[in-house]
């Protein structure tokens, strides 16, 4: 499995913020209902992080109002046994 980072932006209001969480709430996921939200510091996104098979896997939990403004972000651990071969998909 792969971690990702969801993150989902909503428009800087009252109402779009309440929507959004009621949205997440709604799903009933555990991911879902356990986000991390930035609105007290007017950073009106939510972040929550999965483990899961792929990237679509991972956009198919937001109710599909949240999916099109969603990033999914694929997460990975530096280690020294991995860290050359991670550099070397790099292409500078």
């Amino acid at each position: 499995m792969t971690r990702y980072l969801i993150e989902v932006p909503h428009a800087n209001s009252k109402f779009a913020c309440m929507q959004a969480v009621r949205a997440f709430m709604a799903t009933g996921s555990h991911f879902m209902t356990n986000a991390e939200w930035g609105c007290a510091d007017d950073v009106h996104k939510a972040w929550f992080f999965v483990d899961l098979e792929s990237k679509e896997q991972a956009l198919s939990l937001l109710p599909p109002l949240l999916r099109q403004e969603a990033q999914v972000i694929t997460l990975q651990r530096f280690d020294p046994e991995n860290l050359q071969d991670t550099l070397e998909h790099h292409s500078e």
